[in-house]
């Protein structure tokens, strides 16, 4: 249908790659571990959004000319890497008050409806920023559609939503198990600020190895 062959294999490699831990499930875990599942799970959906414009670039070729292009490349590469670095140092440095303080429960209070929107935004921007999505997605979803398909537009179309039905629900259950950790550390700051610290050290290794890396 649509001129898409081996769709079995299609779904094991994606659900692979999934559960292959990469800068995606790292600012999921971060964010679940800073704020509780719910901000995990709208980073996961701010991630899923980045996926939909690969795959809309995937299917209108838009990602072959930035995979083709060695500058183009290279400036997504270091961008990606720079916010990465970015999220990772602010985690790293962030103030832990007591949680259980009035004035930490209220400056909770007021930047909760603000920060579920830069949540979203912040994941979007760290998926969209990805080179490796970029390529993956020019390399892989080819695989899956017959060279003489008449429909290849909405071939890679289909393997797309796909692809992000079955990644919002692996993200979202990692945001959920990463919240459940935190939450038995309520209170804690602690425990919770070593807990940012290691992902933040985690988001900056990440952010380098990402700088340095080649196609």
């Amino acid at each position: 249908m649509l001129g898409i062959t081996g769709f079995a294999f299609f779904l094991v490699a994606v659900f692979l790659l999934n559960v292959t831990p990469g800068p995606d499930t790292a600012y999921i875990v971060g964010r679940s571990v800073a704020q509780g599942r719910g901000a995990g799970i709208v980073s996961a959906l701010g991630i899923s959004a980045g996926c939909i414009v690969h795959t809309l670039a995937c299917a209108f070729g838009l990602t072959a000319i930035l995979a083709a292009s060695a500058t183009a490349f290279t400036v997504i590469k270091i961008a990606g890497a720079i916010y990465l670095i970015y999220l990772g140092v602010r985690l790293i440095f962030a103030k832990h008050d007591d949680a259980d303080s009035p004035r930490q429960a209220q400056a909770d209070e007021k930047a909760a409806p603000k920060s579920l929107l830069q949540l979203f935004a912040q994941g979007f921007v760290t998926n969209v920023l990805n080179p490796k999505v970029v390529l993956f997605f020019v390399s892989f979803f080819p695989q899956f559609v017959a060279a003489d398909s008449q429909h290849k537009t909405l071939a890679f179309l289909a393997l797309g939503v796909v692809f992000i039905a079955m990644s919002t629900v692996w993200n979202s259950f990692v945001a959920w198990i990463a919240g459940s950790v935190t939450e038995r550390f309520a209170g804690k700051s602690g425990v919770k600020k070593w807990l940012d610290r290691g992902v933040g050290s985690a988001f900056v290794g990440l952010g380098i190895k990402l700088a340095t890396s080649h196609r």
